[in-house]
C-alpha cells in the first residue's frame, strides 16, 4: 500500500485574537487577584507595590507579546513546510511542523527549522475558513519521505529472505545444521 502526501496548500497567519484573549484574561485575573489581596489587606507596603508591579509588567509582556506576533504564510508544498514573511529569511524549507494543542477551529503550531529555533503559531480557521480543511489534512496526515530524503543505503537495500521449513524459520543464507 502506498501513502500519500497531503495536497499542497498555502495559509495565512498573523496574530490571533484567541491568543489576546487568552492572555488578557490571565492578565486579568492576576490583577483581580492583586486587587483583592489590597481589599483584604488594606495595606500599601512592598509586597502589595511588588505585586502590582509584577501584574503591570506581566501586561505590559503580554501585549507586547500580542503585537509582535509573527505573521505570514505557512506553506506546504507536499513534501515539506516553509515559513514566508517579510521578516522571516523567505524560501526556507525542510522546516518540522508539531501541533501543540487543537481545538477544531484553531490550532497552536511549533515550526521549526534545521538550526532549531522554534517560532510558534496560532492557525485559525476564520483566517481563511475555504482551506481550513486542506490546511488541517496537511499538518495531519503522515509525511511520506521523499526519495532524495531516504539514505542510499537503505533505498538499495534488498529484503532479507526467510523459508519455512517444518513450522521452524531459518534463513536461507545459514548454514543448515542436521541432527
Amino acid at each position: 500500500m502506498t501513502t500519500h502526501n497531503a495536497p499542497p496548500v498555502v495559509y495565512p497567519l498573523g496574530r490571533s485574537r484567541f491568543q489576546a484573549c487568552l492572555l488578557l484574561g490571565l492578565w486579568l485575573a492576576g490583577l483581580v487577584l492583586v486587587l483583592h489581596w489590597f481589599s483584604v489587606t488594606r495595606q500599601l507596603d512592598g509586597r502589595m507595590a511588588a505585586a502590582l508591579a509584577a501584574v503591570l509588567a506581566a501586561g505590559a509582556a503580554a501585549h507586547g507579546s500580542w503585537k509582535n506576533a509573527p505573521s505570514g504564510q505557512l506553506a506546504w508544498d507536499g513534501e515539506v513546510w516553509c515559513w514566508e514573511s517579510s521578516s522571516y529569511q523567505t524560501g526556507i524549507a525542510e522546516q518540522r511542523l508539531s501541533v501543540i494543542a487543537d481545538f477544531q477551529h484553531l490550532l497552536l503550531l511549533r515550526l521549526e527549522n534545521q538550526a532549531h529555533a522554534s517560532l510558534w503559531l496560532w492557525a485559525e480557521r476564520r483566517a481563511l475558513p475555504e482551506r481550513w480543511l486542506d490546511l488541517r489534512r496537511a499538518v495531519f496526515s503522515p509525511c511520506k519521505a521523499s526519495r532524495a530524503a531516504q539514505p542510499h543505503d537503505v533505498a538499495q537495500a534488498e529484503p532479507l529472505s526467510a523459508v519455512a521449513v517444518s513450522g521452524d524459520i531459518h534463513s536461507a543464507d545459514a548454514p543448515q545444521i542436521k541432527p
